[in-house]
């Protein structure tokens, strides 16, 4: 499995805004950062440029304006940190995990049931 880049919260917001539009824009993504955050445009140009230098986003520059695209998928880099949080605070169990939503109170009806029909679904697969 190959290393992915450590990747703050703040990072990871400007990374799901690249991930559903690649190739996307500076102005692009500074539009749909300050729709929903307060950052400032400067602070998403920084994160911007953090993500290239870790080497989680590139770039091409079209112009004057700098289009970027991701250099990690979505469904690699969340399955890395899902793996990383069971195996930090469930000694890497899920079902451990689920027993703890589960005895808090932390899971919905309407979230066991689904948690049925994924299981259900997957029954008989195995895995890892």
């Amino acid at each position: 499995m190959k290393s992915l880049p450590q990747i703050s919260e703040a990072e990871y917001e400007v990374m799901k805004v690249v991930w559903e539009n690649a190739p996307i824009s500076t102005n692009e993504v500074t539009d749909r950062l300050t729709a929903t955050t307060d950052w400032s445009p400067k602070t998403i140009q920084t994160m911007l440029k953090r993500l290239v230098t870790k080497g989680a986003l590139s770039y091409v520059k079209e112009g004057r304006v700098f289009v970027y695209t991701p250099l990690v998928e979505e469904g690699e880099y969340v399955g890395q940190k899902s793996r990383s949080f069971l195996s930090r605070y469930y000694d890497g169990k899920l079902s451990s995990m689920v027993s703890a939503f589960l005895e808090n109170d932390r899971l919905t009806d309407s979230e066991i049931s689904t948690l049925r029909e994924l299981l259900d679904k997957g029954e008989g697969r195995g895995g890892n």
